[in-house]
């Protein structure tokens, strides 16, 4: 039985408030918001907070078969959205997360005045085109609906999947940052915009929905072979991170869970476990 703990929207508001009041009362210099990784107790367990599918299931697996032989007390709290987990971080109640990818990170930073800083690349999720009423592409027709993300770079990145695949015309330039605004032919096509979370519950109401991997993985869908089509691997910037708040990337318990996210029982579990709808993506931040 799994003794993680499940953070779902119910937890919003008290979460929220927390961070809203550790906001109020700090500094606005980001390097002072942040002591753990020169202080860090390493006796105390490194608390992650992660998506339930695939980025809870990994850490678990590190949990269960690594941590301990290297001297890493690990703690997992599953959250069911894409914006408490920062928020969280940001104000103290988990020392990192790992449920995004660094765009949306980015995005994230900018809107809301938090501070997280990715530390390592883990895994990539394809994002897939779905329906439970077309066979393929050749059955999307005008007068249809696509559901999408509605968090600006998961939409950009579904509507570039829709271009990239002939369905829609977006203008030029506005690359992952696209919106629904920005489709210059929508080929007879309409668009229902919903949060991730929520877009595979939507398949029965809509002709067809543009997932997120762990989001599909989670509604017992097989990317590589239930989606219409797949974004691509090769040269995908979207890589899944292990991120902190800004001051604690040395923490030596962040350091430790880096290099056993980043070992070869990692890899084979990931590419064992999910066939090709998560792909291992080690290298670049977490490799110095």
């Amino acid at each position: 039985m799994r003794k993680n703990i499940k953070i779902t929207a119910a937890a919003a508001a008290t979460a929220a408030l927390a961070f809203g009041l550790t906001a109020c009362g700090t500094s606005s210099d980001p390097a002072s918001k942040s002591e753990t990784g020169a202080k860090a107790d390493t006796s105390k367990a490194l608390v992650v907070a992660a998506s339930p599918t695939p980025h809870a299931d990994i850490l678990n697996f590190v949990k269960k078969n690594l941590a301990a032989k290297a001297g890493l007390k690990l703690e997992v709290k599953e959250f069911t959205d894409y914006v408490l987990p920062n928020t969280a971080t940001e104000n103290g109640q988990v020392d990192a997360n790992f449920f995004q990818h660094q765009p949306y990170l980015d995005d994230f930073n900018k809107k809301n005045n938090t501070h997280i800083v990715a530390v390592a690349n883990v895994h990539l999720e394809p994002l897939g085109l779905y329906s439970n009423k077309v066979k393929d592409l050749k059955g999307i027709k005008a007068g249809q609906t696509i559901a999408v993300p509605n968090d600006t770079t998961n939409e950009g990145r579904a509507l570039q999947l829709l271009a990239a695949n002939g369905l829609i015309t977006v203008k030029d330039g506005v690359g992952t940052n696209a919106k629904i605004s920005d489709i210059t032919d929508k080929k007879g096509l309409k668009f229902k915009e919903l949060e991730a979370a929520t877009v595979p519950r939507a398949l029965n109401d809509v002709d067809a929905a543009v997932i997120n991997g762990n989001y599909a993985i989670e509604a017992k869908l097989k990317p590589s072979k239930d989606a219409l089509v797949l974004e691509k691997a090769d040269g995908n910037p979207y890589a899944n991170i292990l991120a902190v708040k800004q001051g604690d990337e040395k923490d030596p318990r962040v350091q430790k869970l880096v290099k056993l996210l980043h070992s070869d029982e990692v890899k084979k579990f990931i590419e064992d476990t999910y066939q090709g709808a998560v792909i291992p993506a080690f290298g670049g931040l977490g490799n110095s």
